[in-house]
């Protein structure tokens, strides 16, 4: 004979499920009367639409100013951005190519973009250790997106990610501008020239 509890927790677990099937079948509900009455779209839903179209492998031609002598801006790059969560969110990752995979040695730097409310946020997961978080101005022309400070978690004293731009030029070309604030705020420009691989 089973127990009291055993039969309650079954009992709980099918009472959880049927919630659950409920809650996605209003949700679907409410996903196809809105597309019958779409919403008007945000500046901030056009401006991650456009960097969505963004997805896929990119190779990198770096240009830093000022010139730093201890790093190579002739070493090929590459970038990756792919569309996940349900097409919530994009992941966006900078790699050198021909340089092992190892995070405890490499700079491997992670970006996220998603909306957050009427905004695009962009927080930027540094080889530096800390997590700057920006937010995107509306671009007048859907090409431009340029995306400023508005806080950082974790430490500073490495420096932090000030700035980015992302600057579509067409659907394989497109570039990128991120300001690094060195130690002592001193600014060190990183451009650059992305044409798309795959």
């Amino acid at each position: 004979m089973k127990s009291p509890r055993f039969a309650l927790s079954i009992v709980l677990m099918s009472a959880l499920m049927s919630l659950s099937a409920v809650a996605f079948a209003q949700s679907d509900a409410h996903a196809h009367k809105a597309v019958d009455n779409p919403a008007p779209m945000s500046d901030a839903q056009k401006s991650f639409d456009s960097i969505k179209t963004l997805a896929g492998v990119w190779t990198a031609k770096l240009t830093l100013d000022p010139p730093m002598p201890d790093l190579d801006d002739k070493v090929p790059g590459e970038i990756s951005m792919r569309v996940t969560s349900r097409g919530n969110a994009l992941v966006h990752e900078m790699y050198a190519v021909g340089v092992p995979d190892d995070p405890t040695r490499y700079d491997h730097p992670l970006t996220m973009l998603y909306l957050d409310g009427d905004r695009l946020t962009l927080v930027h997961y540094c080889d530096a250790g800390n997590r700057p978080r920006m937010v995107a101005r509306p671009s007048p022309d859907g090409k431009t997106v340029e995306f400023d400070l508005v806080d950082i978690s974790g430490g500073t004293q490495r420096g932090h990610m000030h700035h980015a731009v992302f600057t579509i030029i067409d659907a394989n070309h497109h570039t990128e501008d991120w300001t690094y604030m060195m130690p002592g705020d001193k600014p060190m420009h990183a451009h650059f020239d992305l044409h798309r691989k795959n």
